[in-house]
């Protein structure tokens, strides 16, 4: 090898000595503060990954045997693939005690302190009936409107209070004023002002839809009289109905709730409300609830706020998964987990320097456990 010989002064010794050292042509010494800069600090190598793990989690479950209903089903000899999920009811406490805040809560009053108005008119057509519909929930939504600062207790007891309100509105015959309140609460949710509250706000609101949700279901099996073949003698109907077992009086009267609630003007609060009653829908027929799950799923699409939209997507799947029977096929979960990975990116956005990590912890907690 052919090395350069060049002159090096050695510190320290004599001048004019003319000692040379044979060294090898090399690259430039560099800065090691400089070397470290260059480095990709641990969330630059994050984002460069080609594919992050939501993703990857998502792509995983593109394939056959993941998350294929049929695969899915079989999984369980009874059918039951849920079986060993923890119940909501035994969730609520948790989410209650660890998404608390300081801050004041914004409520809006007029709902609890309204009169009921009471209209008397004939309708004629389906038209007039519409009408009249959409009549009685905007007076009831025009009204003179409160909105209060209060803080975390005083919000809890005044939620209490419409649930209460509701169940009362509800035993008086005041059906329409027991549906206006809850689309009220449903309309808190579409508030995310204070984020750390809001899982817990979730859990309070519908608790309320759930109450609505069952008072309209028992309100239709009890005018669902059944009378089994060769018999004269009305019987209730048991748990395992069929439509085709169900009047066309009740029948007529579960269409007409779901008409009421077509008729909500803002997308979350009908939503949430429809949502509430799906189980309704198995009076009507046997496919209708299965369909209107996923054509819900497909709606949420239109809510512009992502934290909003992905918090419907949690009550929907918590109601469906109660009411798919065992022979159902689960599409609608897949698709609404789907969406809430394509929606991930956007809500990171929307909750930047928040505790995001947290809150969607808390959402898939809801949701898939």
């Amino acid at each position: 090898m052919v090395t350069e010989r060049i002159p090096r002064k050695i510190f320290g010794s004599q001048p004019g000595t003319g000692r040379t050292t044979p060294i090898s042509s090399a690259a430039p010494v560099q800065d090691p503060l400089f070397l470290a800069l260059e480095q990709l600090d641990p969330l630059s190598e994050f984002a460069m990954l080609e594919i992050d793990p939501l993703s990857k989690m998502a792509a995983e479950m593109d394939t056959p045997d993941s998350l294929d209903p049929k695969t899915v089903a079989n999984k369980d000899v009874k059918g039951n693939i849920f079986k060993d999920m923890d119940p909501w009811s035994s969730r609520k406490a948790g989410i209650l005690s660890k998404y608390t805040t300081s801050e004041k809560l914004s409520i809006v009053t007029s709902f609890l302190y309204e009169g009921e108005k009471v209209v008397v008119k004939t309708q004629s057509t389906a038209v007039d009936k519409v009408q009249h519909r959409l009549e009685q929930l905007d007076s009831f939504e025009e009204g003179s409107q409160r909105k209060l600062n209060v803080s975390q207790a005083e919000y809890i007891g005044r939620i209490d209070q419409l649930n209460k309100e509701l169940v009362s509105a509800w035993n008086s015959e005041q059906r329409v004023k027991a549906l206006k309140i809850a689309i009220q609460c449903a309309k808190l949710l579409a508030d995310t002002e204070v984020l750390p509250f809001y899982p817990s706000k979730f859990v309070l609101i519908t608790d309320i839809l759930d109450t609505f949700g069952k008072l309209v279901y028992e309100r239709l099996r009890v005018k669902s009289d059944y009378y089994k073949p060769g018999s004269k003698t009305p019987t209730p109907l048991p748990e395992d109905f069929t439509p085709d077992m169900v009047p066309e009086s009740a029948k007529e009267t579960c269409l007409n709730w779901f008409h009421k609630i077509a008729s909500i003007r803002e997308l979350v609060p009908r939503l949430y409300v429809e949502t509430a009653l799906m189980k309704s829908y198995n009076f009507i027929s046997s496919n209708e609830c299965a369909d209107g799950v996923l054509r819900i799923t497909e709606m949420i699409h239109g809510i512009g706020n992502p934290l909003v939209a992905i918090y419907v997507r949690c009550y929907l799947c918590r109601v469906g998964i109660n009411l798919m029977s065992q022979n159902s096929n689960y599409d609608f979960l897949y698709a609404n987990f789907k969406a809430f990975l394509d929606s991930y990116q956007h809500v990171s956005c929307f909750l930047i320097g928040l505790k995001v990590t947290e809150l969607v912890s808390a959402l898939l907690l809801m949701i898939f456990q």
